[in-house]
């Protein structure tokens, strides 16, 4: 049995845990932790993943800051509410984007391309999804832009079939 010495309880903020069961996960990107507290005895799960340099954003008003991969995680999450994605197709979803921005060797990314690469990857996994997404990225005026995009998607489909 392991015994961890920094790891926070999240329901009784004890630091004191053991480690239960470890395992990579699929993709061998992350390790995956259940823990038990020993103070509180409730159990949780950590998750533990190499630290890489992901490219500072530049948002649109020309600041800059740190990649977050919870922003990108959460508006993912949120564009697949009620549908059926499963966590683990949406943390694949994100892990994807992150190799393709850890690929691309730039030391800056503009936060449009983010924007531009999470609407390609959800495309593909849930158009409902996507549209949902698009709508608040691309912050649609009125009706008329929102139709626009709708009637692209059903176009590229018909192309596709």
């Amino acid at each position: 049995m392991t015994y961890s010495f920094c790891m926070k309880c999240p329901f009784c903020s004890y630091i004191e845990d053991k480690v239960i069961d470890s395992r990579l996960s699929q993709e061998g990107s992350a390790t995956r932790r259940r823990r038990e507290c020993l103070k509180c005895q409730k159990r949780f799960t950590t998750y533990e993943r190499i630290e890489e340099t992901l490219p500072l954003v530049v948002k649109k008003d020309g600041s800059r800051a740190k990649y977050d991969r919870s922003k990108i995680l959460s508006g993912v999450m949120k564009a697949c509410e009620k549908r059926p994605v499963s966590m683990e197709e949406i943390e694949k979803t994100v892990d994807e984007l992150e190799m393709q921005l850890l690929d691309s060797g730039e030391k800056e990314i503009l936060s449009t391309v983010i924007g531009q690469s999470v609407m390609d990857k959800l495309k593909g996994l849930d158009e409902v999804a996507y549209v949902r997404f698009a709508s608040v990225y691309r912050d649609f005026r009125d009706i008329n832009e929102f139709m626009a995009e709708l009637n692209e998607m059903l176009t590229l489909r018909k192309r596709d079939l």
